[in-house]
């Protein structure tokens, strides 16, 4: 297929963008800080980068690996590699410069573009990526650019306005997002623009999002949900999007009034810190009619109150993860209080069942894996083929998630198999906890849980065996981690004891601990 031929039928991410532009060109599309763009303006800026790095050298099939908190460049990047067929690889900023090289190495990145304020730790970060060829920075603060470093707003203010001419084929790879899976090295979902873009037109559908949405994305944009089950989405219907560049309850809820906010996502950790601060009851939340929240499950008690505190706005509950775009499931509004901690069922374009370990269907009731088909899924893991294929087993998608389904078809996540821990929503590996603690040599076991919390949902907990003759505290245990682990990894609670439960076979049995210390958060209140 030539290029003319391409470009009449393709559907990459980077095509929605320009014909929202087309359709709204004068309609304000992004808001941050003190910049307003139209979304006319907003596929200039794209295009105006994406032509200044292709000159570079940075074109079909290369990565950029990104690091940065919200912000608008952040929004111009992702859509300009999504034109020139290059591969967003979005780095949480909260991992160690260590876990972020092993990342921007293994994606095999070309070039590394860095905020500003993070910019110090770019030289670390090189030296475990001796792959990256460019590094470029987001200037926030309006300080210089480092010497021989690519600079944002230079190259946006000497690129083309033109659209890029590249052949994209919509099953080609637009974004590299690396997940903590149970093994303590991430693993790189590759999600294609097909995937991507039904994906979006299962929560455009679901969701009941409309072009009339004021939309605040406050949830960092490295992570998938908020970057493609909101942000891509919005555009996509041509709503605005108001991008926050951390996620402070005032803030969000400032900007809820001044902006007239019609849909807002956080996780279960923010919606509560949203309903404890002071700014709650002072502002006009009037304009929010729809609130969507996901990654860990909401306490009954917090939705009565957000149903109470919040009477016209309607509430969905969002399931998934990173392989499948990410949405899965959704829980409706009517659904809430009908089927209090359900995931729902499965999305638009979705289909879900529970199996067993042989991959057998489970009953009605019955606890199952939760597995998927869905033009959703990934293409794979990056350099993982054997991981691709256990994942694949079967014909379905292996979420690794054990769930039960009622008689009506909503889906109960009862259990993470591969015991990953969801705090505060960020995905800790309960593994990498474990083996992090175990370089202490004074430790001779440990089992990382998750514990419930009323704040966090789930905080890290860690129970240790020292070794015989050994002396250990919890306080040395939480200072060790805090030297080896990024702050949101380290346990908030730590229990030292002299053996830790087993089965027949020596298995530890975290069900009996998360059970024998569901009840350490009671003692902070």
């Amino acid at each position: 297929m030539g290029l003319t031929e391409n470009l009449i039928m393709r559907n990459t991410v980077g095509d929605l963008l320009r014909r929202t532009a087309d359709r709204h060109p004068d309609k304000v599309g992004m808001v941050f800080r003190d910049i307003r763009k139209t979304y006319a303006q907003f596929n200039e800026d794209v295009n105006r980068f994406a032509n200044a790095v292709s000159a570079l050298g940075i074109g079909k099939g290369d990565k950029l690996a990104l690091l940065s908190h919200n912000c608008y460049q952040y929004a111009v990047i992702y859509f300009a590699l999504a034109k020139l067929g290059a591969v967003l690889v979005p780095i949480n900023f909260m991992l160690r410069p260590s876990e972020v090289g092993y990342i921007v190495d293994h994606s095999e990145s070309k070039a590394f573009f860095v905020e500003d304020a993070m910019a110090g730790a770019a030289a670390e970060v090189l030296t475990h990526a001796p792959k990256v060829r460019q590094v470029g920075v987001i200037r926030l603060a309006e300080a210089a650019a480092p010497t021989g470093w690519l600079d944002y707003d230079a190259l946006v203010a000497q690129g083309s306005p033109a659209e890029p001419l590249v052949e994209i084929d919509d099953g080609e790879v637009a974004q590299i997002a690396y997940t903590s899976g149970t093994e303590s090295l991430p693993k790189g979902a590759m999600l294609t623009h097909r995937g991507l873009i039904a994906q979006y037109m299962s929560i455009i559908a679901d969701g009941e999002f409309n072009p009339g949405e004021v939309i605040v994305h406050a949830l960092p944009l490295y992570h998938c949900a908020q970057l493609h089950v909101f942000f891509t989405p919005g555009v996509a219907v041509g709503a605005t999007n108001i991008i926050i560049y951390a996620p402070t309850p005032d803030e969000i809820l400032g900007t809820v009034e001044r902006e007239g906010v019609t849909l807002l996502f956080c996780p279960p950790t923010v919606w509560i810190a949203l309903l404890r601060s002071p700014a709650f009851g002072q502002r006009d939340l009037a304009s929010l009619r729809k609130g969507y929240y996901g990654a860990a499950i909401m306490p009954v008690e917090v939705l009565k109150e957000l149903a109470s505190r919040l009477p016209r706005c309607r509430l969905w509950n969002l399931y998934g993860q990173t392989e499948m775009g990410p949405l899965a499931t959704t829980l409706r509004p009517e659904d809430q209080l009908r089927k209090p901690g359900s995931a729902g069922k499965p999305a638009l374009q979705v289909e879900t069942i529970l199996v067993d370990d042989d991959n057998n269907p489970v009953a009605v009731g019955q606890v199952g894996e939760i597995v998927h088909r869905s033009p959703h899924v990934m293409l794979g893991y990056f350099k993982d083929e054997a991981k691709t294929l256990e994942a694949f087993r079967g014909g379905w998608f292996h979420s690794g998630d054990l769930g039960v389904m009622d008689e009506e078809g909503y889906i109960t996540v009862v259990d993470r198999k591969k015991d990953m821990i969801k705090s505060g929503g960020e995905n800790v590996a309960s593994r990498e906890v474990e083996e992090a603690i175990y370089l202490d040599p004074r430790v001779s076991e440990v089992a990382v849980i998750g514990i419930p919390h009323p704040y966090w949902i789930e905080a890290v907990a860690a129970v240790v065996v020292p070794k015989a003759g050994a002396t250990l505290t919890a306080d040395e245990v939480t200072g060790h981690c805090r030297a080896h682990l990024s702050k949101f990894k380290v346990p908030k609670y730590v229990v030292i004891a002299p053996n830790l439960p087993r089965n027949p076979s020596g298995k530890i049995l975290k069900r009996e601990l998360r059970q024998a210390y569901q009840d350490l958060p009671k003692a902070d209140a």
